[in-house]
């Protein structure tokens, strides 16, 4: 597959340019006949004929034959072609990696997840590159047709320049140089919550709306933004840090350093802070004897045991859900969203988070904005950036994004 009219497009030829305009329809509009698309993007059937003929001779379209109708001729279907290459994903934790390939037609072809410890420094990054070495080589996938890779790490990531600010951050080498020359291929960067964003919206079917915004409720707190169907960067490319909008006049320390930030009152490490501290308070829970006995409690160990109804870990997972729900409550003010996901570690307690942070932003949101926003679920869990990843490869890879 030639990438030559890639190249093309980004100098401001006409002609690949309406190749990409044709992909970006493929990507979200599916498998479609040379008649429908013509329609969609608003170019003549003869013109759509050429410049698909084109794109199938680089790889990048397949003729899918016909497809049957009702009745009449039946149309020839054209869409991605699956075998035109591959893209990995690869989504950082602070304990794990999860990897993913997916095809180009946007299949995922597999996933695996490893214990990771990520660290600041260069033998990290050789660590973690010889992880996904491994990843790709356990699906047999020839290292030619790989033709990029996506990375996703939390914290300030500058995705235009290739540096990560909170991990890996070595001042006169961007990280994604560092991962290419290491990797042999096209790597890009993204920060991870705007990558489980571009996830949800592409295969969460939300992608026919124009605002949405993904809350990653998580050990920290981060937000997506997709606004006139395009995702969110800002000017430095570090929009979305939803935990560190100061809320709160509580004197806690936030992990950046401020007082007050959301996140300490409303996120995953605020769950695990303030039921530690009622534990130490003498306060009754199935998790009572683990911690008398000295061991480690986790954010999971919570979570689980408030899945079995234990009353501590409801209690100040309200607190926590009526926190965020207000904080949720000034962005449904502002942005006026059609919908708002909810996707992250603490998305595992269903309803138990649901009921109270939808009743906070009926108190504290404006019922004439709100009324027309749905908040849900994450339909993809925490598969959404490792998806993410991969999608946002392939979109950059192609110059659609």
């Amino acid at each position: 597959m030639t990438n030559s009219f890639l190249k093309e497009a980004s100098e401001g030829n006409k002609n690949a340019i309406l190749k990409q305009k044709l992909i970006c329809q493929c990507i979200f509009g599916g498998d479609s006949s040379i008649t429908y698309l013509s329609k969609a993007v608003n170019l003549s059937v003869p013109t759509v004929t050429k410049l698909i003929g084109e794109l199938i001779e680089d790889g990048f379209v397949h003729n899918f034959g016909e497809q049957g109708t009702a009745g009449g001729r039946r149309p020839n279907i054209y869409g991605l072609n699956p075998y035109a290459g591959y893209f990995v994903g690869v989504d950082i934790h602070n304990d794990s990696v999860t990897m993913a390939v997916m095809n180009f037609k946007g299949q995922l072809m597999g996933e695996k997840c490893v214990d990771f410890c990520m660290d600041h420094d260069t033998h990290s990054i050789d660590m973690l590159c010889d992880v996904i070495n491994k990843f790709v080589q356990k699906y047999k996938i020839d290292r030619a047709k790989v033709l990029a890779i996506g990375v996703n790490i939390s914290g300030r990531v500058n995705s235009n320049t290739g540096y990560s600010y909170s991990y890996f951050f070595v001042e006169e080498q961007p990280l994604t140089q560092m991962l290419e020359e290491r990797l042999g291929c096209t790597v890009f960067i993204e920060n991870d919550t705007r990558a489980a964003t571009y996830g949800e919206y592409m295969y969460g079917n939300s992608h026919s709306e124009q605002t949405m915004l993904y809350i990653n409720a998580s050990w920290g707190l981060g937000l997506g933004m997709i606004i006139d169907g395009k995702v969110f960067y800002g000017k430095s490319g570090f929009s979305g840090e939803f935990g560190h909008f100061p809320m709160f006049d509580n004197d806690i320390i936030c992990r950046c350093g401020k007082r007050g930030c959301l996140e300490t009152a409303a996120s995953g490490s605020a769950l695990h802070r303030i039921f530690l501290e009622k534990l130490r308070e003498g306060q009754a829970s199935m998790l009572s004897d683990k911690f008398n006995r000295g061991e480690n409690i986790t954010l999971n160990d919570i979570l689980d045991a408030l899945l079995k109804e234990d009353v501590l870990a409801y209690e100040v997972l309200e607190s926590v859900a009526h926190n965020l729900g207000q904080a949720i409550a000034g962005l449904i003010n502002m942005f006026n969203p059609e919908t708002i996901v909810i996707g992250g570690t603490l998305s595992v307690a269903k309803e138990y988070l649901m009921l109270p942070l939808r009743n906070a932003v009926n108190k504290y949101s404006l019922m004439l904005v709100n009324k027309d926003t749905q908040i849900k679920f994450s339909t993809l869990g925490k598969q959404a950036g490792v998806v993410g990843a991969c999608l946002l490869a392939r979109s950059k890879m192609l110059g659609i994004f």
